[in-house]
């Protein structure tokens, strides 16, 4: 079976389990992750406060966490969140957004790989070599770094860490123990709504909790947010901009279904 056929199998088991996604994330984008997760079929919940994260997790398929707007309250909750995934058995997904931007981003990413065992990381090019210990130039939280050796790069960061690593950009990369992909979907026009990204997590997230395969269920978020942002590019008009396209975006994500993955998937 192709890869492409293990997606659009997910895709319905999505819709069948309704997986609930915790999420400890960045305020910037929330909300659209959030509603992310509903438009592919899972059940998103945000709860971040270090009372009831672990008692969350008792009713959760995957744990996302993301770095994107730190504090130190959220810091301890998503270390504890983290433990607690690792011992219920629940995949954890980690999005570490800006890392060496900044002193805390850089150490809480460094703790949190320490303490936390990650099912999947995705991260641009810069943030995925700066986890790798490579040197790397960084803007804010956007990617400046070069593309080059990134099948490289991903495959012995997965090695090291025993994880799934996705590196999104031009051409997405995702890498297991064993196995490389390349996926070629997407348009530009992505990179202008901010948190697509993390977004992209979220999508991963979800498939996570619905198989144990995190490779596959790595290269079905990616690949469908691209394929979903080519569409929605596709039907915008020339009086229509950036918000149109942000809209048409979740409601491609909603319609996804086997056959529009099987015809634009651009997986190898």
């Amino acid at each position: 079976m192709s890869v492409l056929n293990e997606i659009s199998q997910l895709i319905e088991q999505v819709k069948d389990k309704k997986p609930l996604v915790h999420h400890i994330t960045n305020y910037v984008t929330v909300n659209d992750c959030a509603n992310m997760v509903l438009a592919i079929g899972g059940s998103p919940v945000m709860a971040d406060d270090l009372a009831e994260v672990e008692e969350m997790l008792a009713f959760a398929s995957a744990l996302v966490i993301n770095i994107g707007t730190l504090n130190e309250r959220t810091i301890q909750s998503m270390i504890t969140a983290g433990k607690k995934a690792n011992q219920l058995g629940v995949p954890v997904i980690l999005d570490p957004v800006g890392v060496g931007a900044t002193t805390l981003r850089t150490e809480t990413a460094a703790i949190l790989l320490k303490e936390v065992r990650f099912a999947v990381i995705r991260g641009n090019m810069s943030e995925i070599k700066m986890i790798a210990g490579l040197n790397v130039q960084i803007k804010g939280v956007d990617s400046i770094a070069s593309e080059e050796n990134g099948i490289e790069i991903a495959k012995a960061l997965a090695v090291k860490l025993g994880s799934v690593v996705a590196i999104t950009g031009a051409v997405d990369i995702v890498a297991s123990l064993d196995h490389v992909c390349k996926i070629s979907n997407g348009d530009k026009m992505l990179a202008d709504v901010t948190g697509t990204g993390c977004m992209s997590t979220s999508l991963i997230g979800t498939f996570a909790g619905v198989t144990k395969d995190y490779f596959l269920a790595a290269i079905a978020g990616i690949t469908i947010m691209g394929l979903s942002g080519e569409l929605a590019k596709e039907r915008l008009t020339k009086d229509k901009g950036i918000g149109t396209f942000k809209v048409n975006l979740f409601d491609e994500i909603s319609k996804m279904s086997a056959e529009t993955l099987l015809n634009g998937g651009k997986v190898k």
